[in-house]
C-alpha cells in the first residue's frame, strides 16, 4: 500500500509540474498551444492544483477575476465579450478558494437572469404547439452554452452545482425556484432506463442513448436530491459504462461522480493512472487538469460537492 501511495503521489506531482509548465504568462491556461486563455481550462487547472502549487493557483485566480465581464459573467475565452456557461464553473472555482471579492455575487445574479431560449413564452408556445419532433416540457428549462440558445444538460448541471454551492448557507426564494426548475429539466430530459444524453432524451420518436459525461455531471447536480430508483439506475449505468472506459475525460468525470455517491473508485483511478502515465504526451490541458482532479479525488476537497 505504501509503494502504491508513493507511486500515485509521484504521478500526481508529474502531472502538476506539467500543468505548471504550460501555464501562460498572465496566469491562465489555454486548451492546447494557443496563447488565448480558456476560462474552462483555467478553472479546472486551479481546482486540480489547489494545495499542490499555491503560487500558480493564486495567479490563476487573479487572472480569472480580471477576465470577469462587467455584468458578472465569464466568456469562454479571455478577449471575448459575451458571457457563457463557464460562469458556473468559475463560481465553483471561487467557491473552493472562498474568494472574498464580490465576483461570485455578481456572477450569481447573472446566472439567475440567464435561461435557455425555451424559457421565453414564444418558444414555449412553439414547442407545445408547432414543434412536436422533440419530447420535453418547455416549462422546465435550464441554462444554455451561450445566451440566446436552448438549454443543454451539461451547462445546466454545472449551473445547478454552482448555485447550490454558493447558496448553501443562504438559499433565497429566487435561487431555490431557479434551481428547482433546472432540476426538473434534468429529470424531464433523462434517458429511459437511466443516464443522460447531451440534450433531449427522445428525438423524432426515437429514444436516445445516454453518455458518460452528461450522466456524471447530472448525477453530481442531483447529489442532494432524493435517491429515487431512477437516480440509482443512473448510478448503476455509470458504474457499468465507466468500468470499460478508456477515455481520460469520461473516466475522470465518472470517478468524480461515483465518489460523491460513495461508490468504489480505486479500480477506475488505477486505470486512469495508466492512461496518464506520460503527462507530457497529453496535449489537451483540460484533459490533463481533469485527470489530475480525478487522480486526487478522495485526497482533497471535492470541487463539485454540494454540502448538505
Amino acid at each position: 500500500m505504501y509503494e502504491e501511495d508513493v507511486t500515485d503521489q509521484r504521478l500526481e506531482s508529474r502531472v502538476s509540474r506539467e500543468l505548471c509548465r504550460r501555464k501562460l504568462p498572465d496566469g491562465g491556461w489555454s486548451f492546447f498551444g494557443s496563447t488565448q486563455v480558456s476560462i474552462e481550462v483555467t478553472c479546472l487547472a486551479s481546482m486540480a492544483m489547489n494545495s499542490f502549487a499555491i503560487d500558480a493557483v493564486i495567479r490563476s485566480i487573479a487572472a480569472l477575476l480580471r477576465s470577469q465581464t462587467p455584468e458578472g459573467s465569464w466568456p469562454a475565452f479571455v478577449g471575448d465579450t459575451e458571457g457563457s456557461w463557464v460562469t458556473a464553473l468559475a463560481i465553483s472555482t471561487l467557491n473552493i478558494q472562498n474568494d472574498p471579492s464580490d465576483a461570485r455575487e455578481r456572477a450569481f445574479r447573472w446566472m439567475l437572469e440567464t435561461r435557455g431560449r425555451e424559457g421565453h413564452w414564444l418558444w414555449k408556445w412553439k414547442f407545445k404547439t408547432a414543434d412536436r419532433q422533440v419530447n420535453f416540457d418547455p416549462e422546465k428549462y435550464g441554462w444554455p452554452w451561450t445566451p440566446g440558445a436552448n438549454s443543454w444538460v451539461i451547462p445546466t448541471a454545472f449551473a445547478i452545482i454552482a448555485l447550490k454551492q454558493f447558496t448553501v448557507c443562504d438559499r433565497t426564494a429566487a435561487s431555490e425556484k431557479r434551481v428547482r426548475r433546472a432540476v426538473g429539466m434534468l429529470l424531464d430530459r433523462a434517458c429511459r432506463g437511466g443516464g443522460w444524453n447531451a440534450g433531449n432524451s427522445i428525438v423524432y420518436g426515437v429514444p436516445l442513448v445516454p453518455h458518460i459525461e452528461p450522466t456524471a455531471l447530472s448525477l453530481m447536480a442531483l447529489q442532494d436530491e432524493p435517491k429515487t430508483p431512477f437516480i440509482q439506475s443512473s448510478v448503476e449505468w455509470l458504474k457499468v459504462s465507466s468500468s470499460g472506459c478508456d477515455s481520460i475525460e469520461s473516466l475522470s468525470w465518472s470517478i468524480l461522480a461515483l465518489f460523491i455517491f460513495q461508490e468504489a473508485i480505486a479500480e477506475l483511478q488505477t486505470r486512469l493512472a495508466l492512461l496518464m502515465a506520460s503527462p507530457a504526451s497529453i496535449a489537451n490541458n483540460a484533459t490533463l487538469a481533469l485527470g489530475l482532479l480525478a487522480l486526487r479525488c478522495g485526497k482533497m476537497i471535492h470541487p463539485f460537492e454540494v454540502l448538505r
